[in-house]
């Protein structure tokens, strides 16, 4: 399960954050997950609440905000968001299409608590 070792990174990642800002806590982690990042949020959110009992995230709320997946069209230029993964373009069909967002995991926000 991968999603162990995302969260001890995106744990390191916050803490050092904190310890760069002089904060004395954690209160809040955003992140954005891509549908087709291959992280299961479920699995990403119980593994937070699993390791963040150590260090300033003991009682940080943990926030997923979910991206579909945004195509770029080499034809016709249309950016859209859609619902399924398919990567053919809704407005010409066309298959010369890009993937633009969907594939990320970002930390998008932390909210530090200092004294």
């Amino acid at each position: 399960m991968h999603e162990y070792s995302i969260v001890s990174a995106l744990l390191e990642q916050c803490e050092q954050h904190a310890i760069d800002n002089q904060a004395k806590a954690i209160s809040k982690v955003v992140v954005k997950i891509g549908v087709l990042s291959g992280v299961e949020p479920a699995l990403l959110a119980t593994a937070f609440e699993t390791f963040k009992l150590e260090g300033r995230t003991r009682d940080a709320e943990f926030v997923i905000q979910h991206q579909g997946i945004v195509l770029q069209c080499q034809q016709c230029l249309c950016k859209t968001e859609v619902a399924e993964r398919s990567v053919i373009c809704p407005q010409c069909n066309s298959y010369d299409t890009r993937i633009i967002e969907g594939e990320e995991m970002l930390l998008m926000q932390l909210e530090l608590e200092t004294d």
